[in-house]
């Protein structure tokens, strides 16, 4: 399979899956030898966006593995070997289809695609920033939607605000769905449901169940929007990292939906 693209000066390149994952891991190579004196060991991540027409997409799928992007980052590191180019163990690789490419990226001159390279120091200025929206799809909460920052303390997700723990100490929710609501959803939603938290090691929101959100007292399930999947936390020591466009069900039918845009 093929698919033709116009470079800037007219001239009509011809491609194939091979040919434009290594023109791409070129443009990468290219950004890599730029790096002097051991200062790769300060990058912590590469970020290549890639902005194709629907008809283009699947090329560019095949070109990244986007269905194992281990592979891909496999082919980065072995560039990085070659060239002596020393990244750290723990360095990540994302790849993003997107419709408009951030402004500090450098392009490819021939192809849609860009490229970024942040140290370790920018990834934690850009985590300490991170904002997320919790829009409540069911039930009926005392907002339609919460913004969520990585700097900030854990949120409580709870029915009311105020809820005497097993200690005897008061737990305050932050998203709060009121005992008082006519909403049948409201009524199945413990006091101490679930809470988010932001996770450093990962760079992600996690969300995890409360005593009051784990059978037998009650549930907490998750949509992954990826895959379509349905799980469940049935413990309160282990979290789940919440993605673009998961749906979280507290009790029998509220929902509210996980988004890094607001509405």
């Amino acid at each position: 399979m093929a698919f033709s693209l116009f470079k800037r000066s007219g001239e009509k390149q011809p491609w194939d899956v091979k040919s434009l994952r290594e023109a791409i891991l070129r443009f990468i190579k290219e950004s890599l030898q730029k790096i002097e004196g051991g200062e790769g060991g300060h990058i912590k991540e590469l970020k290549l966006y890639i902005a194709a027409d629907t008809e283009d997409k699947p090329i560019y799928e095949g070109a990244v593995y986007v269905h194992d992007k281990q592979l891909f980052k496999n082919e980065v590191q072995k560039i990085a070997d070659d060239f002596a180019i020393n990244l750290p163990s723990d360095w990540t690789l994302d790849v993003e289809f997107t419709e408009q490419f951030p402004t500090d990226a450098k392009r490819m001159h021939d192809l849609d695609v860009a490229f970024v390279m942040n140290t370790r120091k920018q990834v934690a200025h850009n985590a300490a920033s991170f904002t997320a929206y919790l829009r409540i799809l069911s039930g009926e909460a005392e907002k339609e939607e919460y913004q969520i920052k990585a700097a900030d303390p854990k949120l409580n997700i709870g029915r009311d605000k105020k809820a005497v723990t097993e200690n005897g100490s008061f737990r305050l929710n932050q998203l709060v769905f009121p005992g008082e609501s006519r909403d049948e959803s409201n009524k199945y939603i413990s006091r101490q449901h679930a809470h988010i938290e932001w996770d450093n090691e990962s760079e992600r929101f996690m969300i995890f169940a409360d005593e009051g959100g784990v059978p037998p007292r009650n549930k907490t399930k998750i949509h992954i929007a990826a895959d379509g999947k349905m799980i469940k936390l049935n413990s309160t020591q282990i979290g789940h990292p919440l993605s673009e466009g998961d749906q979280v069900i507290l009790g029998e039918s509220a929902v509210f939906l996980y988004s890094t845009v607001a509405s």
